[in-house]
């Protein structure tokens, strides 16, 4: 992606240094050369906007991922208290255990002598003692010693056993427990450390596109740089062009006066000097008519461009002239979508032949924001409009080129291509 960067920086710089001179281009050319710095303009600010939207997704989610991170080492260090009362649970019950154990060993102390006397003699003890007795009440007695001397001794032997695997089933269930809790405890910081890894990843790809963003920026820098140079060789060459086309129009009217007086001396040449204005009318340059003051009037109170107001202008030298079907001469005759087209073409703009293509081009704008030059579109018809609620148009057979209100039939779009 650096290298990218680089290699469109090279490009801009390249660029700029090969635009013609404002003398070698054409205005065209310049305009070309316009449209596609501006169009790699487009191009570049559209990779910076899906650049910021790709940092922004990142940054979003760094922010879920220390969030994340953040209840985790909490949930570690709730389990490492858990774990440290564990462990203190443990040393008790291991106390406990010890002291279980050392009252079972002295209950097995003194129980061991009737142990050994009882079970190692074996019952013939017990009958001895039966037979020894002087009544028999006296040995009921002794029999139910006897009775009462098992039950103790047993009593305390399943006492023993109880308490001593209550207290180590307690200990095996505290050491189950603190286990469960390690285990969960590795576990998380197991994932702790995944989790820090992949918010380094993130930052480091966000720096990445911080970086990249900056590179695109100081890329349309210098585009729009070219555009600015661009611009100002058109602005150069269309000053140039209004001011021979000024000239032009000063020799054509000196030579029409010339041609009058010529032809008011020397009536009898009447119509060869009508024959040599029609031949006049025929060149590839138009030659028009006078523009009323009204009409200067109206298109000169008119908001919009100066440049629109001068598209106008010469839009409205031609009212008069026929309405031809299929055609596009100014002089000779033109249709609608035919009248427009050779307008703009004098001033070196290039739209589409017919009027429904011509609807679509340039850019759109409501009939209230509409200015001198803009294309005024019907259903198969078109015309340009000169301001206060006018147009010029090639408008029929009958009527020819002419000024007609805006709104005379139903307007289904307004274009701009100026």
């Amino acid at each position: 992606m650096k290298k990218k960067m680089i290699c469109l920086l090279l490009i801009v710089v390249i660029s700029l240094s090969q635009i013609m001179p404002a003398s070698a281009a054409t205005i065209s050319e310049l305009k070309r050369q316009l449209a596609d710095t501006q169009n790699q303009l487009n191009a570049i600010n559209g990779q910076a906007a899906g650049l910021e939207g790709k940092k922004d997704a990142v940054e979003e989610e760094i922010d879920e991922l220390d969030g994340t991170l953040v209840e985790l080492m909490s949930s570690i260090s709730l389990l490492e208290e858990e774990i440290e009362q564990k462990k203190e649970q443990i040393v008790q019950v291991q106390e406990e255990l010890e002291a279980a154990i050392a009252r079972e060993e002295t209950q097995y102390e003194s129980m061991k002598k009737r142990i050994k006397f009882m079970y190692e003699k074996g019952n013939s003890t017990y009958a001895q003692l039966l037979f020894e007795a002087k009544s028999i009440s006296d040995m009921m007695n002794k029999a139910d010693y006897i009775e009462k001397l098992y039950a103790y001794d047993r009593k305390l032997l399943i006492r023993y056993q109880e308490t001593r695997q209550e207290v180590a089933d307690l200990k095996e269930a505290l050491e189950e427990e603190k286990s469960a809790l390690e285990a969960e405890e590795f576990e998380l910081k197991e994932e702790e450390a995944a989790l820090e890894e992949a918010l380094e990843a993130k930052r480091a790809e966000a720096e990445n596109f911080e970086v990249q963003i900056a590179q695109i920026r100081q890329s349309a820098a210098a585009y729009k740089a070219l555009i600015k140079q661009q611009t100002s060789q058109i602005k150069q060459l269309e000053a140039e062009e209004a001011a021979r086309k000024a000239r032009e129009e000063a020799e054509r009217k000196a030579r029409e006066e010339a041609e009058r007086k010529k032809n008011n001396k020397n009536n009898d040449n009447g119509k060869e000097s009508k024959d040599t204005d029609k031949n006049n009318d025929t060149t590839s340059k138009p030659s028009g008519n006078a523009v009323s003051a009204d009409v200067v009037s109206m298109i000169s109170s008119a908001s919009g461009s100066a440049k629109g107001k001068e598209v106008a202008s010469f839009a409205c030298r031609f009212i008069g002239n026929p309405y031809v079907p299929g055609g596009t001469s100014l002089t000779n005759g033109a249709d609608c979508s035919g009248f427009t087209q050779a307008v703009y073409r004098e001033f070196g703009i290039s739209i589409p032949r017919n009027s429904s293509s011509q609807r679509s081009c340039g850019t759109g704008v409501s009939y209230g924001e509409a200015q001198p030059g803009d294309l005024i579109c019907y259903a198969g018809h078109v015309g340009m409009y000169i301001g206060n609620g006018y147009i010029v148009h090639a408008s029929t057979q009958r009527s020819g080129i002419k000024i007609t209100p805006a709104t005379y039939k139903e307007i289904l779009a307004v274009r701009r291509v100026l």
